[in-house]
């Protein structure tokens, strides 16, 4: 009995490493078309403007970062899922980056929907943008940058749940969602001007 239950329990780990390493390989994949995104804008492309940058070179220059930002957020979850030592934060940046992905995509999908239809109208960063077409900003918002977000987000909790010990996962998963909603909702709020200023990028 003791052997089958450790033979159980070895197979038991292997699949969930081998779970920890298809999601983390979904997520390099899924995060490095985002970093190339963000690379043609940086590079100077023009493809999909939404308007004006008030500098080409500012505009450059926040691309080619967030394009850096995005590459390195492909890169940890392969490392994190292959180097020992590193497992344990898995869980915790699954958390992290989970619910702060997922925040992001609620409240500017929202935010963005309500803009699309008339009821209260995004604004953009001034300083970045000498003009821009609305609609455009909201639709491109809407179909291409917060999807991102939202399944960026879905496969870190992913990681972090399948990181996570059986017997805790209720338990992380409560919070997550817990906490994910409480961002969105101030967000939501802050976005509307109904409370103070709350930026999420």
């Amino acid at each position: 009995m003791h052997i089958t239950d450790s033979r159980t329990l070895v197979r038991e780990q292997v699949d969930a490493g081998r779970r920890r390493r298809t999601i983390a390989t979904v997520l390099f994949w899924w995060a490095l078309g985002y970093a190339a995104y963000r690379a043609y804008y940086a590079a100077g492309g023009q493809l999909g403007m939404i308007g004006q940058p008030a500098s080409d070179a500012q505009f450059r220059a926040v691309n080619a970062a967030g394009a850096a930002i995005v590459l390195l957020g492909a890169l940890l979850p392969p490392v994190l899922v292959r180097i020992a030592w590193l497992r344990p934060a898995a869980p915790v940046l699954g958390w992290i980056v989970g619910v702060g992905c997922c925040m992001h995509a609620l409240v500017d999908g929202v935010l963005r929907l309500l803009s699309v239809t008339g009821v209260h109208a995004t604004q953009l960063p001034a300083q970045l943008w000498d003009s821009f077409d609305r609609r455009t900003a909201d639709l491109q918002d809407l179909l291409l940058n917060e999807p991102w977000f939202l399944v960026e987000g879905l496969l870190w909790v992913a990681l972090g749940l399948a990181s996570t010990r059986s017997s805790r996962r209720r338990a992380w998963l409560v919070t997550a969602s817990g906490g994910c909603l409480l961002v969105t909702v101030i967000g939501v709020l802050s976005g509307l001007d109904v409370i103070g200023s709350f930026r999420i990028g």
